[in-house]
């Protein structure tokens, strides 16, 4: 009879070799343990052994630190890597598939950025923004995520049981289903367990709106009160909601050959795996079909399997996941990706209610007044002024770059339109 084997809850640590140590860890160590030594052999006529040992003594602490140290989980050469990797990346990226356009001289000189009052440009140019998703299309009302050459995933929600108010039979239950659905991958997989702020303005505007077709008046204010309560609750606390997303991902060519135990050598994972690139690259219509396929499949047996456990596999559509996207690219952000605009979509915004309309000036030979519109550079001119400065150091809205009005009225006419009276002499 098998016996249970338990797993460490950490899945991704490292193999521990000799003394608890990695093979990373052990190489490193091996590395610096005989370039010392060669060292030694090469200078011992020469140097002492106390000099030897006090230039040896720094080389080895470095190599102790990187080795024992840790901090948030990560050793210290991999977090130098990862600083220098981000010190050397550019700081601004712009969604740009094809390229970043520079804007135009006039426009980048007035698009700055505004910190405690002093305006300054932005360090370093700009470069395109490369996400693993390429696009999310719609199939059969299943949003389907484009990776490109890793292949096609789909996002969908898993419901929540309550475990712990089980039956200790029940849970063996609940387990069982579960391994029987993580015995039956043959593909990657990704459980994700999140946490975004709740929304209760659905909620509050139900019970408002409930408020009002009730017809005892007691039923309607506790309706109110409860609804006056989640506002408050919504204002003093920061509520959270959990989520949990199964992504499924299906390359469109398999890794790679395996060795004869089973599982990939060294040598064939690497070779398996540039293939899988290289034919990946090279996927036709009938490859991205058959990826589909199989992508189809599995989520229908991940639905069947986990729905004896009272677990409901729910495939988000292509609007839904690009919300999901987005708000795991920006999850501290206060606008819901769902009230974003789309990238072909055309923004608009509503004018202050105050907002002086603009009324052209023809003047007497029928021309616009366009004075101050020829220099762009000049932002000084009368005819980049609103009534939006603050801080009084140049012309109205020099600072504001959201606003702009057009050329102010002038009573004495322009020299332009002067010009062109003089040319009609």
């Amino acid at each position: 009879m098998t016996q249970p084997v338990r797993s460490p809850a950490d899945v991704d640590r490292d193999d521990r070799l000799v003394v608890d140590l990695t093979a990373r860890q052990v190489l490193i160590l091996a590395l610096t343990g005989i370039v010392l030594y060669l060292a030694w052999t090469l200078t011992h006529t020469l140097v002492p052994l106390a000099v030897f040992g006090l230039l040896a003594a720094p080389v080895a602490a470095t190599a102790g630190v990187l080795v024992l140290g840790r901090r948030d989980g990560l050793t210290p050469d991999r977090l130098f890597a990862a600083a220098l990797r981000q010190r050397t990346s550019p700081r601004h990226r712009i969604n740009a598939p094809d390229g970043v356009i520079p804007p135009p001289a006039w426009l980048a000189a007035r698009a700055t950025s505004t910190t405690g009052g002093a305006r300054h440009a932005p360090d370093g140019p700009a470069a395109p923004l490369r996400l693993p998703a390429r696009t999310v299309t719609s199939t059969s009302g299943v949003g389907v995520i484009d990776l490109g050459p890793d292949g096609l995933a789909v996002v969908a929600v898993a419901s929540t049981i309550n475990f712990s108010l089980r039956t200790p039979g029940e849970q063996d239950g609940l387990v069982a289903v579960f391994a029987r659905y993580l015995h039956s991958l043959t593909a990657p997989v990704q459980i994700l367990v999140r946490a975004m702020p709740a929304d209760l303005s659905g909620q509050i505007q139900q019970l408002d709106d409930a408020a009002e077709q009730l017809t005892h008046p007691a039923l309607a204010h506790a309706a109110r009160e409860h609804a006056r309560y989640l506002g408050r609750l919504a204002i003093e606390m920061q509520l959270l909601t959990r989520q949990v997303l199964l992504v499924l991902r299906e390359p469109f060519v398999a890794a790679g050959p395996v060795d004869g135990l089973g599982g990939a050598s060294p040598l064939a994972a690497l070779s398996g795996r540039r293939a899988a690139a290289r034919d990946a690259r090279r996927a036709g219509a009938a490859v991205r079909r058959a990826a589909h396929t199989r992508l189809a499949r599995r989520l229908a047996e991940a639905t069947d399997l986990l729905a004896p456990a009272g677990i409901v596999v729910t495939p988000l559509d292509a609007g839904t996941a690009t919300s999901v996207l987005a708000a795991a690219c920006n999850p501290a952000g206060l606008v819901p990706p769902s009230a974003l605009a789309a990238p072909d979509e055309v923004i608009t915004a509503d004018l202050p209610e105050d907002y002086p309309a603009y009324q052209p000036d023809p003047g007497d030979d029928g021309f616009l007044d366009d004075d101050g519109l020829d220099d762009p550079d000049a932002a000084g001119s009368a005819a980049y002024g609103d009534r939006f400065d603050n801080d009084g150091d140049g012309p109205p809205g020099a600072d504001d770059l959201d606003f702009w009005d057009p050329p102010a009225r002038r009573s004495g006419g322009g020299s332009r339109r002067a010009a062109r009276r003089g040319q009609a002499r």
